[in-house]
């Protein structure tokens, strides 16, 4: 798994959108039980966090310790530096394992093994993503072009997953429909602008050619909208949920 946000995970943790509680809410119905959260990926926490009150223990895993530096402590949350693909949780104790806008960089095999490993008979893993934000069509089209054209060639190629609506990853599990949820928030220019910040690309293009792509954009944006002005702001999110059975896989590792 690439690690693409140690260097920036405080901003990470203030600018990333939080998740919807009719989210939360829903993915609390569908596990038997609520004894064991795997978030993995788990970032600063933003899923971990929102789904912790719902379960007796939470586990939340991150290759990046800085991300985890910067996650809120709840007393049943506990954060450790893992690889999504190998752990040491226990073998068949979870009841329920989520990914929140991270599993398109994951060896998918290596991981889906490691998740019939780990969940108890009927868990379920839930893997969320969200979109490119939307707002109104004179800052779309400004995002769209800074998105396509500006950062587009220093995307990792593993984005393209995200374009696709996580459609095209392998999910080999029992497939649970799930309802259409947004995130919606108001924002002021500078919290889009914060948010742009965070992502690879900007960060990527940064490296690459030892300059700024915000410039590109943030007069643009300055304009379009104005200072101290809220927007309706909207991310689309998608979701790839299934059941685990639990038995196949248990006890196996991949190697790698």
């Amino acid at each position: 798994m690439k690690d693409n946000f140690s260097a920036h995970s405080e901003a990470y943790a203030r600018f990333r959108p939080i998740y919807p509680p009719g989210l939360v809410a829903w993915l609390c119905k569908l596990p038997p039980k609520r004894n064991t959260l795997w978030d993995c990926a788990t970032g600063n926490g933003q899923l971990a966090l929102a789904l912790a009150p719902y379960f007796e223990q939470v586990l939340a895993t991150d290759i990046s310790k800085n991300q985890l530096a910067n996650a809120l402590q709840l007393p049943n949350v506990t954060y450790s530096v893992q690889a999504a693909e190998q752990t040491d949780i226990e073998t068949g104790s979870v009841d329920m394992i989520t990914v929140a806008q991270a599993i398109h960089w994951f060896n998918f095999e290596h991981f889906y093994a490691e998740v019939r490993r780990v969940a108890k008979e009927n868990a379920v893993l839930a893997v969320v993503g969200y979109g490119l934000i939307r707002i109104n069509d004179r800052l779309n089209t400004l995002i769209d072009t800074f998105y396509k054209e500006t950062t587009g060639p220093y995307w990792d190629a593993e984005r393209r997953y995200i374009d696709e609506a996580y459609r095209s990853i392998p999910f080999p599990f029992e497939e649970i429909q799930a309802p259409e949820f947004r995130m919606c928030f108001r924002w002021n220019v500078q919290q889009l602008l914060g948010y742009l910040e965070t992502w690879s690309a900007v960060q990527h293009y940064k490296h690459a050619k030892q300059e700024d792509p915000m410039l590109h954009i943030r007069n643009a944006l300055l304009a379009a909208w104005g200072e101290n002005i809220l927007l309706d702001v909207e991310f689309p999110l998608f979701l790839r949920v299934g059941r685990v059975g639990g038995e196949e896989g248990r006890g196996m590792r991949m190697e790698g």
